[in-house]
């Protein structure tokens, strides 16, 4: 059965008035930088599901073969009876646990977790038509609250897929992950998704594709502050950059003037300069070892039960039980 009525906990003033403050600070500061959620309008979907299946990109295919191996002996470990999706989008790997959990016998609830009304009563639809004896009840929020993220269902799984993890630095991971852990009573279980450290050679070209899309989807931040705040940015000129930090164990996504320029946002009447090759910073990728996940969860409040791989060592998914 499917709940046609969102529960919202964010409404759109509060949304607008968090991306304004983000513009300005992000435009203002030195460096410029831009948060990631700002790539994501309609085109910027677009562009990110284009980029799941280019070759370069490995973390989106690597994920969901892990899970089609691994489903069903990850719903005998939860014995889920609700699944929790932080930033579901389209569930579609989230099916794979669906499929499992139902399979278990387990499973009667799903709730998908996303800040787009319209992609998640999209998709809680979808759902409820295609499992007709699973109860989708969708939550519309910032992930980062977990407390109106997670609410009070029995016997609790939350999932947090695709690596989203990685764009949260470690100041801002540790009470994320301490937030779901407070959320959650001890023997239910957090599953997340990570890429784990590989070889630069490998990790920085699925950020820097030949075809260009990823740098196509990283100019569209540009796109989105002209089409949201009347600004002029003119995206071709700015280059895509890509790199691997090696200290922090990041890739930096960042886009790169290609002359100095000035750029004006009408709306917030904010001027904003660049210099001949001044960077902003659009994303950072954390990447992860297993034992430093392993320290991260640990010190939030989890025991980790499981970790899988794939057989190149790329990704990971990872099985923790709040103590």
């Amino acid at each position: 059965m499917s709940a046609a009525a969102l529960e919202i906990h964010i409404s759109p003033d509060v949304l607008d008035a968090a991306m304004i403050a983000d513009v300005r600070t992000g435009l203002s500061a030195s460096p410029k930088s831009m948060p990631p959620k700002y790539f994501y309008d309609a085109h910027g979907s677009d562009l990110f599901e284009q980029i799941t299946r280019l070759p370069e990109y490995y973390p989106t295919r690597t994920e969901k073969a892990i899970l089609a191996a691994n489903a069903d002996e990850i719903a005998a470990a939860t014995s889920m009876a609700t699944l929790i999706e932080l930033g579901s989008g389209s569930s579609e790997k989230t099916r794979l646990l669906l499929e499992a959990g139902l399979r278990a016998g387990t499973l009667h609830t799903y709730v998908p977790q996303d800040v787009s009304v319209t992609a998640l009563q999209q998709a809680v639809d979808e759902l409820g038509v295609e499992y007709p004896g699973l109860e989708v009840a969708g939550i519309v929020s910032d992930f980062t609250d977990t407390t109106a993220s997670i609410p009070q269902r029995p016997q609790r799984t939350v999932a947090f897929l695709g690596g989203t993890l990685g764009n949260l630095i470690p100041a801002q991971r540790a009470p994320f992950l301490a937030g779901i852990a407070a959320a959650l009573r001890p023997g239910e279980h957090l599953l997340i998704g990570v890429g784990l450290v590989i070889d630069p050679a490998v990790l920085v070209p699925a950020y820097d594709d030949a075809a260009g899309v990823t740098a196509a989807f990283n100019r569209n931040v540009l796109s989105v502050l002209n089409h949201r705040f009347g600004a002029d940015f003119d995206p071709s000129g700015f280059d895509h950059v890509a790199v691997w930090d090696a200290e922090n164990e990041w890739i930096e996504m960042r886009l790169r003037a290609r002359h100095a320029m000035t750029v004006a946002v009408n709306d917030l009447d904010l001027t904003v300069s660049f210099e001949a090759a001044e960077e902003m910073l659009t994303e950072i990728s954390a990447k992860f070892r297993r034992s430093g996940i392993t320290e991260e969860l640990t010190a939030a409040g989890f025991d980790v039960q499981r970790i899988w791989s794939d057989a190149d060592d790329r990704f990971a998914v990872v099985l923790a039980e709040r103590r």
